[in-house]
């Protein structure tokens, strides 16, 4: 197979996964580890592909956003133990922000009854569910709704959060990176994101392992930004090793 062939080979396979990954591609094209490098940064360097951690993803995915439902629907039991050890990082009393997604949710249900707690929340769905519970206050963020994640975004929500100091902010995010931080296809809900992460004492993110070394669109913050990263076993050590050396606390569970 001559380079060009394989080049478009590889760009077929991100586009139809989104991601493909140097050591698998090596195996699959039997070629060594650096001459995938080399096809990827031929593809980058077209504009076809975005180069990231061990592999890479096309350009159209940085601003690609499933909806809701369809993200909700992966990773169940690794975004329930996620939220299960979230509850490690909650205030005995206080206040806490629990940022739009489909991991936080899940933390939203099982925010314990037997403690006394404020929750700003930029999710009415999640303020729906909340309100009606007696140990909670719940303070919904206003602003204009994101059909593709229902979250509040834009000048009402961004407001009350610069006169907001809460304990502990949990956030959602779709990619993390040593390379290019936090980041998120909307621009108006990384604005929100970040307005958040200046609104907390601590910073805690929920991600899933897949988000690890994923890139997308708009920035709301370096690693250095949040306190501690919560993901699943299914985080590799080398990822785990390099967003510590960000100055980030990782715990996969």
């Amino acid at each position: 197979m001559y380079a060009e062939e394989r080049q478009q080979e590889i760009l077929r396979l991100a586009q139809a996964s989104g991601r493909v990954d140097v050591t698998t591609l090596a195996e699959q094209f039997e070629v060594t580890a650096e001459t995938v490098r080399r096809d990827l940064t031929t593809l980058e360097r077209a504009g076809a592909l975005r180069r990231v951690h061990g592999g890479a993803i096309p350009v159209e995915r940085i601003a690609f956003e499933p909806a809701l439902a369809t993200r909700d629907a992966v990773l169940t039991a690794e975004k329930e133990r996620i939220a299960k050890a979230s509850l490690n990082e909650l205030p005995a009393d206080g206040a806490v922000i629990l940022d739009a997604g489909t991991t936080t949710a899940r933390l939203a249900q099982a925010l314990p009854t037997d403690r006394e707690l404020t929750v700003v929340v930029n999710s009415p769905v999640l303020a729906a569910a909340l309100g009606v519970r007696a140990n909670l206050q719940v303070l919904l963020l206003g602003g204009r709704v994101r059909g593709k994640t229902l979250a509040t975004v834009d000048d009402w929500a961004l407001r009350p959060l610069a006169d907001l100091y809460v304990d502990v902010a949990f956030l959602g995010t779709n990619g993390a990176s040593v390379e290019r931080g936090l980041t998120t296809p909307d621009p108006a809900e990384a604005a929100v994101k970040r307005a958040m992460i200046a609104a907390a004492r601590r910073s805690v993110l929920l991600a899933d392992h897949t988000k690890i070394g994923q890139d997308y669109l708009a920035r709301f913050g370096s690693l250095a930004d949040i306190d501690l990263l919560i993901t699943d076993t299914g985080l590799a050590d080398e990822l785990a090793d390099e967003v510590e050396s960000a100055g980030v606390q990782v715990r996969r569970a």
